[in-house]
């Protein structure tokens, strides 16, 4: 079923019907020196500005702490990454400005301000806002002169965006539109100077079907809020209700096209999802960190806790999910840089093609998203584990990475509507014949109706059987997914928790993949030995995801299947599960003997 892929390139969405080679992905090790240094001022300034503050942060008196934070940070240029540099940006390429995500990821509530800003605050603008809208606005947002916040959702229009009821009229002289409506969970609220507002426009009478996106000044009037949220966790992040109360607004703020807006919110969303991704993983390590020092540091029964078997299963398991997740983010996010610069060397602008970039690789961002939110969300909340009592006191730190750990999974799309969204989009792209699912998903039919082969595997290349091994994990997947279209047609849509499932297969295989290929990679150049640690890990990981496919696979085809194709199914199912078993105890106490050595996550 496999066949390597010999271009370049992959599609987006291929990884399930192709072999790629680990010479054709990125990996972290492989970031410049220069990289490496704008990492590191991310993490100074936290260090610096951020992290001895965050207890007044997260007491969210007044909003000017937060938005002189993110002057600092302006000043240091943390805000302009992505805006080009002839608006006083640097104009970094995508992985570069997914490093910088990373490496801000322990920022707690400020690293929400600073993404909502640079993210879907500026980004909007970089990619549809024409030549005068970018002169006026990025290098002001750029430095910090001007902060941002995004008006999407409101009280009865949350994953479903295109149903918001905001209004947008054109008044009788042509020259402004007056807006309506009512926003909530408005980050950087109050201290806002531009808002993207989504509204629909209302012209005789009759609402437009779309969204439109307008730029909202916060000089324009007509603006009020509410006073912050009190929430779970992000608790100095400043999160608002805004009113638009007949609020003027210049026809030329308009950004893109009339009824442009969802499309805008859609492909802005793809980019959120994969910065999201990678960013709880800089949360997580630093997490990991705090949990192994206190590993080493508490002692009972004469010991560090550290030393004993249960600590040592945590931190492995930790640490693996970490290294596996942040691998998949770096080979997505240079997939997206190589399509980027395929689509300008075939004549696109740098933003359509930027945007066009991400939008064929939107599967593998919201992969990401899913998986290293939920990442994040283990390493907390074993990371309290670890600290016993003192994990739930306020004086210890997890507690704050715990509650400021939930939010992940609900921004940028909740994981519920990613995962669906994984499903549809893969089958979508197979409908328009831009995927090739259906020949491989015939071809897995067939081999299941087949006798097995029970010879052996005599290639002796690297990982030649963990790749067999990933290889039916696919079939796995495209025997159930093919299976359900093929009983469920058009209204497969209702069948969420079937869906469900197949994205957890595909989760799992992606990311699966990726960690093994890029230990891979790395023996390639440093030899089997300085790299043992690293293949511990991709081989825990890979057998943690085989028997994940084989629960969800089951869940799956017991939803559907009955009499003679349910046992045919699960046959077939337990055919593609196999693996053969290692010491994963061993493997884990390794993994974490060595960061307990350094006192930090060391990968």
């Amino acid at each position: 079923m496999a066949v390597v892929e010999e271009q370049s390139s992959i599609k987006g969405g291929e990884f399930l019907i192709r072999e790629t080679e680990a010479s054709q992905i990125f990996i972290p090790e492989e970031f410049t020196e220069e990289q490496q240094m704008i990492a590191e001022t991310c993490r100074d300034f936290l260090r610096t500005e951020v992290h001895p503050r965050l207890d007044e942060i997260d007491a969210a008196k007044s909003p000017e702490l937060m938005a002189s934070l993110m002057d600092k940070a302006g000043e240091l240029g943390l805000l302009g990454t992505a805006v080009p540099e002839e608006f006083g940006g640097f104009g970094m390429n995508f992985n570069t400005s997914m490093l910088v995500a990373e490496s801000l990821g322990t920022g707690h509530s400020f690293s929400v301000a600073q993404s909502a800003h640079t993210g879907i605050g500026t980004l909007p603008i970089v990619y549809y806002g024409d030549e005068e809208q970018k002169a006026k606005f990025l290098p002001k947002l750029a430095t910090g002169e001007w902060k941002a916040a995004y008006c999407l959702t409101e009280p009865d229009s949350g994953s479903d965006a295109n149903s918001a009821k905001t209004k947008a009229i054109l008044t009788e002289d042509g020259k402004h539109y007056v807006l309506n409506g009512q926003k909530m969970w408005i980050t950087n609220g109050g201290f806002a100077d531009l808002f993207i507002v989504f509204a629909k426009i209302e012209e005789n009478g009759e609402t437009d079907k779309n969204l439109s996106a307008f730029l909202v000044e916060k000089t324009f009037g007509g603006i009020t809020m509410n006073e912050p949220e009190k929430k779970l966790g992000i608790k100095g992040s400043d999160t608002r209700q805004v009113f638009f109360n007949d609020c003027q607004v210049p026809v030329e703020n308009l950004l893109s096209s009339r009824g442009n807006g969802f499309k805008i919110a859609v492909n802005i969303l793809n980019i959120g999802r994969i910065k999201l991704g990678v960013a709880v993983l800089g949360g997580a390590k630093g997490s990991l960190d705090q949990a192994v020092q206190y590993a080493n540091e508490r002692k009972q029964f004469g010991i560090s806790i550290g030393r004993f078997g249960a600590i040592k299963h945590k931190l492995g398991e930790m640490a693996t999910r970490i290294y596996a997740s942040e691998t998949a983010c770096y080979r997505a996010g240079q997939n997206i840089d190589d399509a980027i610069a395929d689509l300008q060397a075939g004549g696109m602008s740098e933003a359509d093609a930027k945007l066009k970039g991400v939008e064929q690789f939107a599967i593998e961002c919201a992969i990401t998203k899913v998986h290293g939110s939920e990442v994040l969300d283990y390493v907390v909340d074993e990371g309290v584990q670890i600290y016993g009592g003192m994990g739930y006191s306020a004086d210890a730190p997890m507690e704050r990475a715990y509650r400021d750990s939930r939010i992940n999974r609900i921004f940028e799309g909740t994981n519920e509507i990613n995962r669906l969204l994984i499903v549809d989009m893969l089958l979508k792209r197979a409908m328009k014949g831009q995927l090739d699912l259906m020949g491989p998903a015939q071809a897995v039919s067939k081999e299941i109706m087949s006798i097995p082969d029970f010879g052996a595997d005599e290639s002796e290349a690297l990982f030649s059987k963990e790749k067999k091994v990933l290889q039916n994990l696919k079939k796995a997947a495209l025997m159930i997914a093919g299976a359900a279209v093929q009983k469920f047609m058009m209204k497969l849509s209702h069948e969420q928790e079937i869906l469900m499932d197949v994205a957890d297969m595909i989760i799992e295989i992606y990311v699966a993949e990726s960690a093994l290929l890029r230990v891979e990679k790395l023996m390639d150049t440093k030899g089997e030995d300085a790299v043992a640690l690293q293949r511990d890990m991709a081989l825990v990981y890979l057998h943690d995801a085989v028997d994940k496919i084989n629960s969800a696979g089951r869940s799956a085809i017991t939803s559907f299947a009955e009499g003679d194709e349910l046992r045919v199914m699960l046959m077939g199912l337990k055919r593609f599960t196999k693996i053969d078993p290692i010491n994963l105890k061993d493997a884990r106490r390794r993994i974490a003997d060595a960061m307990l050595a350094e006192n930090k996550y060391i990968f």
